[in-house]
């Protein structure tokens, strides 16, 4: 190891020669060698008062970014991006009637059953739903990936345990297709809507709940689907860059999914493939309208996610 007075001379025109006429030189031994007791070398000295640490902190800061990327690569690919969990949220809904105050809407996105997300992790997904017993469910789309017709079947079956007091409702995402998807998950007892509006009753009130396909981004065409809507509404849309739509039209909640919670999460940098959505994951608002967006359940592209786990959500509305 070279002595740290050679270090020093080096770094000594980048950060100002005044600093080395201060101090004195040592022995030549390495800082780890140097004697008890020893005067301060340059490049001890330099160390001591933090002026080495710029350096060593991006190079410890590199080191560790990689270090946790690649651990927690293997990690998301063999395991977590399995870990389904369940993410309970509120909302509040500024025009919703006092006895639906608590009502609770289960929500499963995302799921793009295929070879890299298996069938259990559909079971799984269904399984802590029901597990959490809410009033009604909404299915936010995708599935399955690219329209594959081999699991459309086998995912819409295995949503088949589902059931809520108030249905099951499903919208399409920008992964299904329009005669498959909607007839498999029709054939298992859901209602699918496809730009579509209904009403549902609970605890002796109603409220309009509305689906509009991916494709549906006009605001004409958002607007043609609540036409003539009074009241509370909740609006199922895949993508949440509808929340602009919305919030325009006076929706009072939005529900979606899409964004996988960007499913690569880095340090610092965050969800860097979601940038482009208003809201990644989580609760969001927009001119008194109120959004949830879910990481979903499956992965898409990548068999990959890192610090980002898959889940079910449940969402509470509260007054």
């Amino acid at each position: 190891m070279a002595c740290c007075n050679h270090v020093a001379r080096r770094l000594e025109p980048a950060l100002g020669r005044s600093v080395g006429r201060r101090l004195q030189p040592c022995s030549g031994r390495a800082p780890g060698g140097a004697r008890r007791g020893h005067r301060a070398c340059t490049g001890c000295a330099l160390a001591a008062a933090g002026l080495l640490t710029r350096r060593a902190a991006l190079n410890t800061l590199l080191a560790g970014s990689v270090g946790t990327v690649v651990g927690g690569g293997a990690y998301g690919l063999a395991y977590s991006r399995h870990q389904v969990q369940v993410v309970r949220a509120t909302l509040h809904v500024s025009d919703l009637p006092p006895a639906l105050d608590g009502f609770r809407i289960g929500l499963i996105t995302d799921l793009h059953h295929s070879e890299m997300v298996p069938l259990q992790d559909v079971r799984r997904a269904a399984a802590l739903m029901m597990g959490e017993q809410p009033d009604l469910i909404v299915l936010g789309g995708d599935y399955v990936t690219y329209g594959d017709r081999r699991y459309v079947v086998p995912c819409a079956e295995g949503l088949a345990s589902l059931t809520a007091p108030s249905g099951v409702f499903a919208v399409m995402g920008n992964h299904d297709d329009d005669r498959d998807m909607p007839a498999a998950l029709t054939a298992n007892g859901f209602t699918v809507l496809r730009d579509a509006r209904t009403t549902v009753s609970a605890r002796g009130e109603r409220f309009n709940l509305a689906g509009i396909r991916f494709w549906t981004m006009r605001p004409r065409d958002v607007a043609r689907v609540l036409k003539g809507a009074t009241g509370t509404t909740v609006l199922m849309a895949h993508d949440p860059r509808r929340l602009k739509e919305a919030a325009d039209l006076g929706v009072g909640v939005v529900l979606s999914g899409h964004t996988h919670g960007g499913q690569v999460n880095l340090p610092v940098l965050g969800p860097i493939a979601a940038r482009k959505f208003p809201i990644v994951a989580g609760v969001g608002q927009s001119a008194g309208t109120s959004i949830f967006v879910s990481r979903g359940v499956g992965t898409v592209y990548l068999p990959y996610r890192f610090n980002c786990p898959p889940d079910v959500s449940v969402i509470t509305l509260t007054t």
